[in-house]
């Protein structure tokens, strides 16, 4: 009867006094979390997804049936083109619009300190009050860019921002641009903090122009920063859904319906739990090929320590 409180306490003593059982203490706070928050809603997602479960109902086991359906469904390869388009085309105006303005604010300006705290507003603003914002300059009437544009005699009308297919892809793809190149920019600013500012002058001296130094030295020195910050920014866009809901909510006729918003859309007010769940298990796949991605950038270490590539 005495030997479990010996045995006890020296398991006790060993994860306090052990290294590898300090690290596990310390972890197990956040590992519950993550079982709890992360892989319950996980597997129960995975799970409805092979079920026909609806709203108010538990669902039976059905199969690969929700996936055939969507298979043949148009909705769902439109939300699959728009999803790939809109984070395309978002991932890399943020790339290069935040590169551009990260080196900008790595130079030498006044005043350069109030800059960086400025334009962080546009990442720490709620997106639900960004879209609102978006929502009111896209307005079919009302809008500030139709106005200045009908006074300066560019346009005769003003534009339906959200109104037609194309324009409405357009502007919902410029509002996540100007929410995520804060991001970018303070993140690839960072890693330009940390390349040693001898090798440009010593390059210089050599007679290396602006480009070659950028090519040759900033940009492969700055490759691991660039793979950490695309797989985020991937992600954060892929998955996208606050932004979307609000100013179109996936209109008009379904231009602009992302697998986010779809999922939500045939789970929650169409009650479609299963169907919703198989969209969203659909949307895994993408998300680990943009984990990978972020996996083999980070080879890129080796060369920048002097490795092989």
């Amino acid at each position: 009867m005495q030997a479990r409180p010996a045995r006890s306490f020296s398991i006790l003593g060993w994860l306090l006094e052990s290294r590898n059982g300090l690290g596990i203490l310390f972890m197990l706070p956040a590992a519950v979390f993550l079982l709890c928050f992360l892989t319950y809603p996980l597997g129960l997602g995975v799970w409805l997804g092979f079920t026909d479960a609806r709203i108010g109902r538990e669902g039976i086991f059905v199969g690969l049936e929700n996936y055939i359906w969507l298979f043949d469904d148009p909705v769902f390869w439109l939300s699959v083109f728009n999803t790939m388009l809109y984070t395309v085309v978002a991932s890399v105006l943020k790339f290069v619009l935040g590169l551009w303005l990260a080196l900008i604010l790595n130079q030498h300006l006044p005043f350069k300190t109030f800059f960086r705290a400025i334009i962080l507003l546009p990442w720490v603003v709620p997106t639900v009050l960004s879209a609102l914002a978006f929502w009111w300059i896209y307005d079919s009437q009302f809008s500030i860019i139709s106005y200045v544009l009908m006074n300066l005699g560019v346009i005769s009308e003003p534009i339906n921002f959200l109104g037609d297919p194309n324009t409405a892809r357009a502007s919902v793809i410029a509002a996540n641009v100007w929410r995520g190149i804060p991001f970018v920019a303070i993140s690839l600013l960072a890693g330009l903090q940390t390349i040693p500012q001898s090798l440009n002058e010593a390059a210089a001296l050599d007679g290396a122009t602006s480009w070659q130094r950028f090519t040759k030295i900033t940009l492969p020195l700055l490759t691991p920063i660039i793979a950490v910050v695309m797989t985020f920014s991937v992600l954060f866009t892929f998955t996208d859904f606050q932004l979307i809901y609000v100013l179109t909510r996936g209109g008009p006729v379904n231009a602009t319906h992302l697998m986010a918003t779809l999922s939500f859309q045939r789970a929650i007010p169409g009650g479609q739990l299963g169907e919703g769940a198989a969209i969203a298990v659909a949307m895994i796949p993408f998300l680990l090929a943009a984990i990978l991605f972020s996996f083999f950038g980070l080879q890129r270490r080796k060369w920048q320590q002097g490795g092989g590539d």
